[in-house]
């Protein structure tokens, strides 16, 4: 399109607008005061919102190098400063504030981040004391995470040694500063579960300002702590430091001093009560002796031990009358099973045909053995067998005659 003298293109506006905010030196460099709203993270990594207030919005954009920078998750309605440039993006002719920095309003962003991490692990249960793991009572090998150079190293090995010399100490060297530390951490926590190093794992540094201690509150550190299977001692600054580790960890100690006193008991102690145990045994032992003694001494003075065929006298009349007893029992016994006998037989006799048949009478039998108890079952020339009380007849029917009986009314 040809362009008329005079007038200028939609290009040239803008880009002289944005030649005029890029020179003004308060637009440059300026801190803003507002509201996030619309907050947007794209997968390009630049995030995208508005800056508001009561009253009026501006639009903003932070890119991924600076986002990057952020030690907490921004979120709508959250109050912040940030820090950068208006300036116009030529291409829609809008202006907007580009940000290099952004503060939460009030708090720090480290301490924002430090509760906002703190949630989130709280809610996943990595702080629940179910998840917690039991120390060794004598651990045999323990693991120092921690930096070979400072002070709390050399307090942790003096201690752990005075205490509990028999534990083999091992000291893993990480950063504990700095953008490289919560990596080494991780990886040093991982190493030692791998390669089953340890019986106890000892984690921390000195004290130090919250950035310096930064390193316990990465969640990269804190992940490493829970999923390790060896027991872990968060032993981060001074007592009233609280660092992320502290929460996750199986058990948080005060300093790294005290971290050394918790892992491993104290030999004195333990020769203390061994003593203890070795007097109560030995008091315990000669309470028994004596008591063994005793009876010892009362059993040598019995009538068994002076006089043993008078015990043998006794124990012979006891086996004695046991046997008497024992006669007499039987045989009181046999005789009531003898007229329970009896009865029992006299009852059977009363009950037997056989008695019946002494009294004259006899039993008609049919050739195939069955008893006969009708008349009418015969015919003339009918055999039949009549048992009788001595002996029986073979008979032969001559006549049948039966009786017919009628019932009363």
């Amino acid at each position: 399109m040809n362009q008329q003298p005079g007038v200028l293109s939609v290009s040239q506006v803008n880009q002289y607008i944005k030649s005029m905010l890029d020179g003004d030196r308060l637009l440059g460099g300026l801190y803003v005061q507002g509201e996030l709203s619309n907050y947007k993270c794209y997968p390009s990594g630049h995030h995208y919102f508005t800056l508001k207030d009561a009253e009026s919005a501006l639009r903003c954009v932070m890119f991924r190098r600076e986002a990057a920078t952020l030690r907490f998750r921004p979120e709508n309605g959250m109050k912040v400063i940030v820090c950068g440039r208006v300036t116009v993006y030529p291409r829609d002719g809008q202006y907007q504030l580009y940000c290099s920095r952004m503060t939460p309003d009030g708090v720090g962003d480290l301490q924002v981040a430090f509760e906002q991490l703190k949630e989130k692990l709280r809610r996943e249960g990595l702080f629940d004391r179910e998840s917690k793991r039991p120390l060794p009572r004598y651990p045999g090998r323990i693991a120092l995470i921690t930096s070979p150079a400072g002070a709390a190293v050399r307090d942790m090995l003096r201690i752990l040694n005075a205490r509990w010399p028999m534990s083999r100490v091992i000291v893993l060297p990480v950063r504990v500063q700095g953008e490289e530390a919560p990596g080494e951490i991780a990886d040093a926590l991982d190493q030692a579960n791998r390669l089953e190093l340890a019986d106890l794992i000892i984690t921390g540094r000195g004290g130090g300002s919250m950035e310096d201690l930064w390193a316990f509150n990465e969640e990269r550190v804190a992940r490493a702590i829970h999923r390790s299977e060896i027991p872990v001692i968060s032993a981060v600054g001074h007592e009233p430091d609280v660092t992320i580790s502290d929460f996750v960890a199986d058990l948080r100690a005060a300093t790294p001093s005290n971290a050394a006193e918790l892992a491993v008991p104290d030999r004195q102690e333990i020769s203390q009560q061994l003593d203890q145990l070795g007097l109560r045994l030995e008091k315990g032992m000669t309470h028994l002796i004596d008591l063994r003694r005793a009876d010892l001494e009362r059993l040598g003075g019995s009538r068994a031990m002076t006089r043993p065929e008078l015990l043998l006298r006794d124990k012979q009349m006891m086996l004695d009358h046991l046997g008497q007893r024992l006669s007499h029992g039987l045989r009181a016994c046999l005789g009531t099973e003898r007229e329970r006998y009896a009865r029992m037989a006299a009852s059977l006799d009363a009950l037997s045909p056989f008695k019946v048949l002494s009294r004259g009478y006899a039993i008609p039998q049919r050739a195939d053995g069955g008893v006969a108890v009708s008349a009418r079952e015969y015919a003339p020339g009918d055999h039949l067998t009549l048992t009788m009380a001595d002996g029986s007849l073979d008979c032969r029917v001559e006549e049948s005659r039966c009786r017919t009986w009628r019932k009363k009314r």
